[in-house]
């Protein structure tokens, strides 16, 4: 997995944890992308969990780096529906999570904005609206969430086909 950070000019990373429902929306999104969808050769899905951090400190530290990286999370933003799939600018994210794995804290934030502001490199992040993540371990998306991997993933194969190289 990590020599496709070095090979590939388009990585879509989707994060989260499965195990607390609506928060494993990014890997679902991967899955689906992987098993229903043929991807463009320049174009490859990593399932990052809540590992992202690394990945994104891998790419920062490679001398080849990629093109464009699209990150798929879950998200709790106010004025969205369950089920939304939206893209939300770096600048725009809140940091304000700092106790759980997600995409949305420090220093995984910072990492984002400095590949975004340091590079040539087209850095997305597209969000599903969570309903619910749950205090305790219980897997699966919710119903709203579910149907929202279909719709992210076709946002993510148009991303991928703007950008081809």
């Amino acid at each position: 997995m990590i020599e496709l950070i070095h090979t590939k000019p388009c990585l879509v990373f989707g994060c989260g944890n499965p195990l607390f429902g609506d928060d494993g929306f990014g890997p679902e999104v991967i899955a689906d992308l992987e098993s229903h969808h043929d991807l463009p050769d320049h174009a490859a899905c990593l399932d990052a969990g809540t590992s992202i951090r690394d990945f994104l400190f891998d790419i920062l530290l490679a001398t080849e780096k990629p093109k464009q990286v699209i990150v798929v999370d879950a998200g709790d933003c106010a004025g969205k529906r369950p089920g939304e799939v939206f893209e939300i600018d770096i600048d725009e994210m809140d940091p304000k999570k700092t106790s759980d794995f997600s995409l949305h804290q420090f220093p995984t934030t910072n990492m984002l904005k400095e590949l975004k502001t340091d590079t040539d490199m087209d850095v997305r992040i597209l969000v599903g609206q969570i309903e619910n993540i749950p205090d305790k371990v219980s897997p699966g998306l919710s119903p709203a969430m579910a149907a929202a991997v279909a719709k992210a993933s076709r946002r993510v194969l148009k991303m991928i086909a703007k950008e081809a190289v």
